[in-house]
């Protein structure tokens, strides 16, 4: 019996304990009803891209939606219109919202991340991002591969963004590709920044390897005989790479 009222009384003392710790943290913090939002936070996550959005455009979404919270009363403050409006934009993957103790809001934002600009030759004019989705050409600028000729939405999904992905991967290819041009027979072939010439990978597949064995023919080929002694590349073929000398001009 003694030992019941024992375990009764420190049961007891530990919920007063907890009670008070409560009633203390509630009393010194000022209740949300009470409070004004002074600042919004906004992180947006990058990636190896820099991201169309700025903080400035987040405000601007919001302020067109009348659902700032700056200066309003933190309680009024509804989080989940604020996320779902965010999540409305294409540009936009996701975004989390909270409430932080000194009574701001704070925004957390990833972003669709662009691999590569496709301007079809049938008009089309937009950005792939890296799960193959398409993103309309907002106006924003981003320093992209562009992507030129005969692209379907289907072949820039399938094709485009993991080539994308690829080349934003590696500082090298991400530094030395300028454009991507497809055929009519869904081919692909490269501009290069340096050296005047054409790289040809064929039909799009085993693409790592190819660019890989580009990559030692830049190192060790072309830094001997020279970056403008070809006018085309190709490295469509397994085991080998197949060079079209340049045609000196009279």
């Amino acid at each position: 019996m003694a030992n019941w009222k024992k375990i009764l009384t420190i049961t007891l003392n530990v919920i007063i304990g907890i009670y008070l710790l409560l009633a203390v943290t509630a009393f010194n913090r000022p209740a949300e009803k009470d409070m004004v939002c002074q600042n919004l936070d906004i992180t947006i996550e990058r990636g190896v891209v820099a991201g169309f959005l700025s903080p400035a455009d987040v405000r601007r979404m919001l302020n067109d939606a009348n659902i700032n919270p700056i200066g309003k009363i933190l309680a009024d403050v509804n989080l989940r219109q604020i996320e779902e409006r965010l999540q409305a934009n294409e540009l936009i993957e996701n975004a989390e919202c909270y409430k932080t103790q000194n009574g701001n809001v704070a925004i957390q934002l990833s972003e669709r991340v662009p691999v590569m600009r496709v301007m079809a030759q049938n008009g089309d004019d937009y950005y792939v991002d890296n799960t193959g989705k398409t993103l309309k050409n907002t106006g924003y600028v981003c320093n992209l591969v562009v992507a030129t000729g005969a692209i379907s939405t289907n072949y820039s999904s399938r094709v485009l963004a993991p080539l994308g992905r690829l080349l934003l991967a590696d500082d090298f290819w991400r530094n030395q590709i300028e454009q991507i041009n497809i055929l009519p027979d869904s081919t692909i072939e490269m501009v290069p920044r340096v050296g005047h010439h054409v790289v040809y990978l064929g039909r799009p597949t085993g693409i790592k390897k190819k660019l890989e064995r580009l990559r030692k023919f830049y190192k060790y080929g072309l830094s001997q005989a020279g970056w403008n002694k070809y006018s085309v590349i190709s490295v469509e073929f397994n085991n080998q790479i197949i060079c079209k000398k340049r045609k000196n001009k009279r």
